[in-house]
C-alpha cells in the first residue's frame, strides 16, 4: 500500500490516550475503531476505495501533537484530504474543551471528576449512519451485548483490508446491509425488530429518499424531531447521535438509565434513580454543554473511575 504522514495538532487540552480509549469504549476494539499499543485505527471507504488511517501521540496533554499516516493502494490529494478530515472527526481534534472546563469548575461534584478526565475530546462516528445504525444496536440492551452485535455487523458486512498480519473492516455501506437484508441481520443474532429498522433506513439512505448527512444544517430540536419520526428511533437514539454523529455540544440521553442512575448516586442519593423529568431540569444547568456532561460521565463509568 502506499503511504501519506502528516502531523495533526489539536485543541489544547487533548488527551490522546483517554480520547482513544473511549472511541473504544475502553477495549482493544469497538465495532470498526481499535486502539492498540498507542495507535488508533480505522479503515475508511472514501468513493470506493479502503485506506486505513492510523494516528499515534506525539506530543502532551498540554502541547498535544499527533501523527497521522493514511495507508491506500489509490491515494490521491482527494482521497488523502478526506482522510484527514474524517480522523480529525473520529477523535474530536477540532473540539474546544475550555469553555466547558470553565463551567465545570464552578459545579462541585462536575469539577473534580473533570480534573481527573482533562484532555477528553468526544469522538464521533464517521457518518450519521454509522452513528444510527450503532446507536439503534445499543437500543435496551446491555453494553457487552451491544459491542458483541456491533463487532459482527462490521466483520460480517464491512470491507476488509490485511496490514501487516491485522485485518480491519470499514463500517459497512447502507448498499451492503440492502443486500444482506433482514434474514442476513438475524443470521448474527440482531433482533427482528432491530434487523427491520437498520435494513429500511439503509434502503431509503441508498435510494437516496433520506439524506441524514443534510441533517447538520439543522438546529438541535429540528435533528431531533426529524430523527424521531424515523421508525425504530427515539428521543434516545436521537439525542445520542446529537453528541456522537453530529458533534453537538448540548445532546442530553435522558432516557439512559445508566446517565440517570449515576447523576443520582452522585447528586441525589436516593435510592431509585432519577426521573427523567428530573434529571432533565437538572441538567438545564450544564447547558449547552450536556454532550460533554454526558461523556465525561461515561468515560468514568466506562474507565472504573465511577462504579456502574
Amino acid at each position: 500500500m502506499d503511504h501519506f504522514a502528516t502531523t495533526l495538532t489539536p485543541s489544547a487540552p487533548y488527551d490522546f490516550d483517554l480520547t482513544a480509549s473511549y472511541a473504544t469504549y475502553f477495549q482493544k476494539r469497538h465495532a470498526a475503531d481499535s486502539y492498540i499499543d498507542g495507535v488508533f485505527r480505522r479503515l475508511l471507504e472514501i468513493g470506493g476505495s479502503p485506506c486505513l488511517v492510523e494516528l499515534s501521540s506525539l506530543g502532551t496533554i498540554g502541547s498535544p501533537e499527533l501523527g497521522l499516516m493514511v495507508k491506500g493502494t489509490d491515494l490521491d490529494d482527494r482521497i488523502i484530504s478526506e482522510a484527514r478530515r474524517q480522523a480529525i472527526r473520529l477523535l474530536g481534534i477540532d473540539q474546544d474543551p475550555k469553555p466547558f472546563y470553565r463551567m465545570a469548575g464552578e459545579e462541585t461534584f462536575l469539577g473534580p471528576l473533570v480534573q481527573r478526565l482533562k484532555g477528553l475530546h468526544i469522538p464521533q462516528t464517521c457518518s450519521v449512519w454509522e452513528g444510527l445504525a450503532l446507536a439503534i444496536l445499543g437500543q435496551q440492551i446491555s453494553s457487552h451485548v451491544a459491542r458483541s452485535l456491533r463487532r459482527s455487523l462490521v466483520d460480517t458486512y464491512g470491507s476488509s483490508v490485511t496490514d501487516h498480519g491485522y485485518t480491519h473492516h470499514a463500517f459497512p455501506r447502507p448498499g451492503a446491509i440492502v443486500e444482506a437484508g433482514v434474514k442476513g441481520l438475524q443470521g448474527i443474532k440482531i433482533s427482528q425488530n432491530k434487523a427491520t429498522y437498520i435494513v429500511d433506513i439503509a434502503g431509503r439512505i441508498a435510494s437516496e429518499s433520506l439524506e441524514l448527512e443534510n441533517l447538520q444544517a439543522l438546529s438541535d430540536k429540528e435533528i431531533i424531531d426529524f430523527l424521531t419520526a424515523i421508525r425504530g428511533v427515539g428521543p434516545w437514539t436521537a439525542n445520542w447521535l446529537l453528541i456522537r454523529a453530529f458533534g453537538r455540544p448540548d445532546g442530553f440521553p435522558v432516557e439512559d438509565l445508566a446517565l440517570r442512575r449515576t447523576l443520582n448516586d452522585l447528586l441525589i442519593k436516593e435510592t431509585t434513580p432519577l426521573t427523567p423529568a428530573h434529571a432533565l431540569e437538572i441538567s438545564k444547568r450544564w447547558s449547552p454543554f450536556r454532550s460533554y456532561v454526558t461523556t465525561y460521565l461515561f468515560a468514568a463509568l466506562r474507565s472504573g473511575l465511577l462504579s456502574q
